[in-house]
């Protein structure tokens, strides 16, 4: 069994409500709302809603080749799919990274993911590179007011652009005489920074990246609804549409509960280019 991102958008229109927290809660699947928002999306996937703890596992083992933890992403890998970052903000402020930078998708080389990770699909060929979608949900009161889903390549620049920025701090921090760089999977070390030679520095970067609420205004303010229970929008290069089966784009085309237009998006890479992109909006 697989599953996918459109299959997912049609079982949010099943689920109906953005009561996450009473819902998880009340059935002991969730601690709190950021723990409600991960196994919302999880449960998406799987169309897992009503499922015990004991068959909710069984479906996220047949669908999942990955479950993150929170210091190493992804959060979660659908198995021989996507890659998926989950985050819970409460109205519409900065996404916190943390040490990760923004990707546009998830390498199988990148020093910031597990051995596990890596090797989460083995048993199917492996995976060199996951196209990446980042879950936005955006909580008002205990519920979820705006989910916005967006894949890593129309929302981040390319590695290069981030990386470059981080090499320039280590060749500068390298410069300084008389100190001791150590080079590690954040930014770096120094050690020695004193004159017993007792003090370390420990150099992390402290990513933070604009909602998607706010990156695509210029699309998503013609389709937001304040007064609206919840709102879910999912943005995706037409490329990407197109690569799914014709079953299941005919899925989510023939779900009266889901609007899906043609818009065009700034490259990340360049906005003075646009690309070719679908939107596909829910409203309750």
């Amino acid at each position: 069994m697989e599953s996918n991102i459109l299959k997912a958008m049609n079982n949010i229109t099943a689920y109906g409500s953005n009561e996450l927290l009473k819902f998880y809660i009340g059935n002991n699947r969730a601690n709190n709302m950021g723990d409600a928002l991960e196994v919302f999306v999880k449960d998406i996937f799987c169309n897992s809603f009503s499922f015990t703890d004991e068959e909710a596992l069984q479906k996220y083992n047949e669908i999942f080749s990955y479950l993150g933890n929170a210091s190493n992403p992804p959060d979660v890998i659908i198995r021989g799919g996507d890659a998926i970052e989950i985050k819970k903000i409460e109205g519409f402020g900065a996404l916190a990274l943390n040490s990760s930078c923004p990707k546009q998708k998830l390498y199988n080389d990148s020093t910031m993911i597990t051995n596990a990770c890596k090797h989460c699909e083995d048993d199917i060929g492996g995976f060199k590179e996951k196209d990446l979608i980042y879950f936005v949900g955006n909580v008002d009161k205990n519920k979820l007011k705006c989910l916005i889903i967006v894949y890593g390549d129309c929302y981040s620049a390319t590695d290069e652009i981030y990386s470059r920025i981080k090499n320039k701090i280590k060749n500068g921090v390298e410069e300084i005489k008389g100190i001791e760089f150590v080079h590690t999977n954040e930014i770096g070390k120094l050690k020695k920074v004193d004159p017993l030679g007792i003090t370390d520095l420990r150099i992390r970067g402290m990513w933070h990246m604009e909602n998607p609420r706010k990156v695509f205004n210029y699309i998503i303010d013609k389709y937001y609804n304040e007064s609206n229970e919840m709102n879910v929008f999912l943005i995706l290069k037409k490329d990407k549409y197109n690569s799914f089966s014709d079953l299941d784009r005919k899925l989510v085309e023939d779900n009266p509960f889901l609007q899906i237009d043609d818009i065009k998006i700034k490259d990340p890479d360049n906005p003075a280019n646009l690309i070719d992109a679908k939107l596909i909006s829910y409203y309750i």
